[in-house]
């Protein structure tokens, strides 16, 4: 399924960047001092990530990237946009289970933001029987198919070549089986080669005005589910509903939360969110075991804990409950 172009958007003409106002207005002048100075200096520093983001990107003459709607991508996207033209550059979504439908409409609407061209293709990374079995290398199987159907799309348009929102702290990092895949397909990785880490990222994003600029992580659906159990589209699906639910019953009762993650677990599942939104859950009398009962409702999942949430968290033995429900929704302690 492709989209030929940004859908109609109704918001500002140009979110590129800040404007300047209060010209010769000394009242609009940044007082000066210390805290004066740091604002300067990171404005600085943001404008020279951003300058040799731009030269990096400029020097692909065309090109189709990888696109999420995430932060790293959507930089990736803004500077081609910005390097190239809006005519030699194109942002390439994968859509497939995997991908969370609130996702895929939020990455349309910033695309549109970025006034870029944005193209759905359907993948299937289910049919590949390394990335169902989920044994640690899943995200090697991903990458070479999603990677493999943007770089076939790229080459029937022309474009000279695929980018990632791989960044310099994801080539440090210890485990990333998908950026082999992405080396063996001869993916542009902009980002890194500009020396971009995710806090540069982030302050170039803030200093063009993105709207994705603070957007917490939101990997794919099949992160959610632990190594070793096989991935599929039902469970792809049930980590979606209970995500969903999660976030309906912290509204219902007015608790924010950045963060919020569904594990399935080779025993049972976890609901992790960000420290502050699990301290007031905690401290909120029943609606933990609330939450543990709605997400148990969704399907059939097992005994369940609620944690604070971090990274990568499926990969690794699962810590003890601090409160479990069964899967016919009564508590246990």
């Amino acid at each position: 399924m492709t989209d030929a172009g940004p859908a109609a958007h109704d918001g500002p003409a140009d979110r590129r960047g800040p404007t300047a106002t209060g010209a010769g207005d000394p009242a609009a002048a940044p007082a000066a001092g210390p805290a004066a100075a740091d604002s300067g200096a990171a404005d600085a520093d943001a404008g020279a990530a951003a300058a040799a983001l731009l030269a990096e990107v400029g020097r692909l003459g065309s090109v189709a990237v990888a696109y999420s709607g995430g932060v790293d991508s959507t930089v990736v996207l803004a500077a081609a946009v910005r390097a190239l033209g809006p005519g030699r550059a194109v942002g390439v979504i994968a859509d497939s289970p995997a991908l969370a439908r609130g996702e895929l409409a939020l990455a349309r609407d910033t695309a549109a933001d970025l006034g870029a061209e944005l193209v759905v293709l359907d993948t299937d990374e289910l049919s590949v029987a390394g990335y169902r079995a989920n044994a640690g290398d899943r995200c090697y199987f991903c990458k070479q198919t999603v990677l493999g159907r943007v770089s076939g799309y790229a080459a029937e348009r022309g474009f000279a070549h695929v980018a990632t929102g791989t960044h310099l702290d994801d080539r440090r990092a210890a485990h990333r089986p998908g950026l082999r895949a992405a080396k063996e397909l001869a993916a542009a990785e902009p980002l890194a080669d500009a020396g971009l880490g995710k806090a540069a990222v982030r302050a170039v994003a803030r200093a063009w005005g993105l709207p994705v600029a603070e957007k917490p992580g939101m990997p794919c659906l099949a992160s959610r589910i632990a190594v070793g159990i096989t991935v599929s589209k039902d469970r792809l699906h049930l980590v979606e509903r209970a995500e969903e639910r999660v976030r309906e019953t912290l509204d219902e009762h007015r608790v924010g939360a950045r963060d919020v993650r569904v594990r399935l677990l080779k025993q049972g599942f976890r609901i992790e969110l960000d420290a502050p939104a699990h301290r007031r859950v905690t401290a909120a009398h029943g609606l933990g075991d609330t939450l543990l009962r709605e997400v148990a409702a969704v399907g059939p999942l097992g005994e369940g804990s609620l944690a604070p949430y971090r990274t990568g968290a499926v990969s690794t033995a699962a810590r003890a409950a601090s409160r479990t429900v069964s899967s016919d929704g009564a508590p246990t302690r």
